[in-house]
């Protein structure tokens, strides 16, 4: 990790903080949001600090491509074999409010669009 990660995300990489988590690798930890949106609801970080997605470059190609396979994972690992939505919100407009990149997976009913 190049910068601090001061960030709560960053304090349960560390574990200094405790969170429910469904999966861990060397590259991200997924584990279950805290005011879950839906039945499921889990989060998926990289273990690299990368404060959004907007922040991304292109040598984060595979971390970044190793997110979506893992949370395709997840996904199976939870059943959701009716379906999932998959949201990465960027910025203070695109709604995020932990600034360590993150996506959201959502399942377990039937989602609407928009969402908001």
């Amino acid at each position: 990790m190049a910068e601090s990660n001061d960030t709560i995300f960053g304090k349960i990489i560390r574990r200094e903080i405790p969170a429910d988590i469904v999966y861990e690798d060397d590259l991200c930890l997924a584990f279950r949001d805290v005011q879950p949106q839906a039945p499921v609801h889990v989060l998926m970080i990289p273990k690299q600090h990368i404060p959004k997605l907007a922040d991304a470059t292109s040598e984060d190609h595979a971390v970044l491509g190793h997110l979506l396979l893992k949370i395709k994972q997840v996904a199976e690992d939870m059943g959701l074999e009716k379906g999932y939505r998959v949201v990465i919100n960027t910025g203070e407009d695109g709604g995020q409010t932990v600034f360590h990149l993150h996506l959201h997976l959502l399942g377990g009913r039937a989602l609407a669009w928009p969402p908001g």
